[in-house]
């Protein structure tokens, strides 16, 4: 075989380290920004962040104001203040007297240092950065604090412990009997007798087996006294119950033998309580969301700009930066080279995130200002190809800039992929957006009488006069979207 060389020609592209740092920001939240950026200046010495050198001037304006115009006046507290040159002229004699009661000039108690701030209004840093308690935490704390015997601390364990998220009991009373390892066997009425201390645990309901139980249960804590008590405790059982949830109130009134009146107002207190008592206990984090872009709405304009608060601002730090000496192959020069050169790309990678979401943002605005002026009722068909080509950038690029991106308007805070959406075509040949046909089937849905909801075919004639040609099963699917339950799920006789 006879070797050879050849040369080819050819192009490939490869992205670079700048380039993979610029995508991986551009994709990030500001949540997620803010935690990128602390990381990058605790790792490099090279970047800090800038300081608000106006405010500092300020502050010491105001300072030097207020000492010259309100000499006279008096602090909160309604005791003077001594002042540097007071302290310089005071008799060093004085210091010799007896020591003064801080107690008296400051007060203590009403310092925002302390943990237990009767403010209410401040956040609770304690119960925010505490892990969220469970509904098996609070139920085992109850626990604990019932003079159970050891047999039957044993048995509330396994009771608890066979609790779901909902509250309810997911198993029977033989498998618990099974499941408890005791030297002695456990009769099912030692069993049945600590279910019952523990359907009286906080939130009430909890422990139930099925959902009429769980009425049941908070029926009873009820005042004696209240108003169609009786008939509501009728109605909670599995045999009306069925009915009461296919809202079936003429055969239910009919069956029970109840009047019109009587029936509705049990019902209304049957809707009062809560059959998932275990989601009152709150188990997860709260997720806050900080909006990237602000609009405003400044001379009947409307504009967008950046949320200066999601992300400081960055610079070199010149101290450092003046270290660094040209021609120098020392490691110490050479690792603030590095990291001079990663400072920059940071800084660059930032900028240009925020020019890009700048960007994107002002071009949804302009195009769903109707939007912003009438609601989501005016919101016009767009989609990503449309703010690609305004902005000379790829559909990859907008879909990284829009997720998990948050705009702060008049309306309320709204992901930039919100206002990307299909359009249906109208009688006039016109387009409509989906998000607007959404927001008229909730307002048809929101108008309807209560005892006799519109059905589906109903809502797709009614948007058919408004212009808007949909199918009934378009408008089942928006419906769907929208967590709004069918015309006969939403008849009511209240």
């Amino acid at each position: 075989m006879k070797q050879s060389l050849e040369l080819h020609l050819g192009q490939h592209l490869t992205i670079t380290p700048q380039l993979q740092q610029a995508i991986r920001l551009l994709q990030l939240s500001s949540v997620e920004l803010q935690q990128e950026i602390q990381e990058a200046l605790e790792s490099n010495p090279l970047l800090e962040e800038k300081e608000d050198d106006g405010s500092e001037q300020k502050a010491e304006t105001s300072l030097h104001d207020l000492d010259g115009e309100h000499d006279n006046q008096l602090p909160d507290n309604g005791t003077l203040q001594p002042t540097d040159v007071e302290m310089e002229q005071s008799n060093p004699d004085d210091a010799q007297g007896p020591e003064p009661d801080w107690n008296d000039r400051f007060d203590v108690s009403a310092s925002s240092s302390t943990r237990n701030h009767s403010d209410d209004s401040l956040p609770d840093i304690d119960a925010r950065n505490s892990r969220p308690q469970t509904l098996r935490d609070q139920l085992y704390w109850q626990m604990q604090m019932t003079p159970f015997s050891d047999t039957d601390r044993g048995i509330a364990l396994a009771i608890i412990d066979s609790i779901n998220e909902d509250g309810y009991l997911t198993c029977g009373l033989q498998e618990i009997q099974q499941l408890l390892d005791q030297g002695e066997e456990v009769e099912i009425d030692e069993i049945e007798a600590v279910l019952h201390q523990i359907q009286n645990f906080d939130p009430i309901g909890v422990a139930a087996r099925d959902l009429g139980e769980c009425l049941q249960l908070q029926l009873r804590t009820l005042d004696p006294e209240t108003p169609y008590l009786k008939e509501a405790q009728h109605l909670a059982t599995p045999e009306w119950l069925s009915l009461l949830a296919n809202r079936d109130y003429v055969k239910l009134r009919r069956q029970t033998k109840l009047r019109q009146e009587d029936l509705q107002q049990a019902v209304l207190l049957i809707r009062q309580q809560n059959p998932r008592p275990g989601g009152s206990v709150q188990a997860t984090q709260t997720n806050y969301i900080v909006p990237d872009i602000i609009i405003r709405k400044f001379k009947g304009v409307w504009r967008a700009e950046m949320n200066g608060e999601v992300a400081p601002r960055l610079r070199i730090n010149q101290e450092y930066e003046k270290l660094i000496h040209r021609g120098d192959t020392s490691a110490d020069n050479k690792y603030l080279q590095e990291q001079l050169q990663q400072a920059r790309w940071f800084i660059k990678s930032l900028n240009s995130r925020n020019d890009t979401l700048l960007k994107v943002a002002r071009t949804i605005v302009d195009r769903q200002r109707a939007f912003f002026e009438h609601g989501p009722e005016a919101m016009k068909p767009l989609v990503l190809h449309d703010i690609a080509e305004t902005v000379e950038m790829h559909e990859s690029t907008i879909s990284r800039v829009t997720t998990n991106k948050y705009m702060l308007s008049p309306r309320g805070i709204f992901e930039l992929k919100y206002f990307f959406s299909s359009h249906v075509t109208t009688v006039d040949g016109g387009t409509c957006s989906a998000t607007a046909i959404r927001s008229l089937i909730k307002k048809l849905v929101e108008d309807e009488p209560s005892s006799k909801p519109i059905s589906d075919s109903k809502i797709a004639k009614l948007l058919e006069q408004q212009g808007i040609n949909v199918a009934r099963r378009t408008v089942a699917k928006y419906r769907e979207s929208m967590n709004i339950p069918p015309s006969n799920q939403r008849k009511s006789i209240i």
